[in-house]
């Protein structure tokens, strides 16, 4: 589905210097088709993205709607407009969240 494949973009796009850059581990709890939990470890040598609870614990914790998330990766919706209609809630390190707004 399209949650899993921008995932999939995600962790194609991972580098060294994302990890070394970023060092944070997020996690997302998606509501809605292929809801769960799915994380981007850009802490861990070579990082990861996908299903389930990342490697080690999330430095940063978002949560929305699957639709939502797809809209925000693609372009379509700019986390910063989804944060502040409360379509998008965050736990954790701000500032991090702020770097990983910027990969984007």
């Amino acid at each position: 589905g399209p949650v899993a494949e921008t995932f999939r973009v995600i962790q194609g796009a991972m580098s060294e210097e994302y990890v070394r850059t970023t060092q944070g581990v997020f996690q997302f709890e998606l509501s809605g088709d292929e809801g769960g939990t799915w994380h981007i470890d850009l802490k861990s040598k070579g990082g990861s993205a996908g299903f389930g609870k990342p490697p080690v614990t999330a430095d940063v914790v978002m949560s929305m709607s699957s639709a939502d998330f797809v809209k925000m990766f693609t372009g379509k919706l700019k986390p910063t407009l989804a944060f502040m209609s409360g379509k998008l809630r965050i736990k954790g390190n701000m500032t991090l969240a702020i770097k990983l707004e910027k990969m984007l």
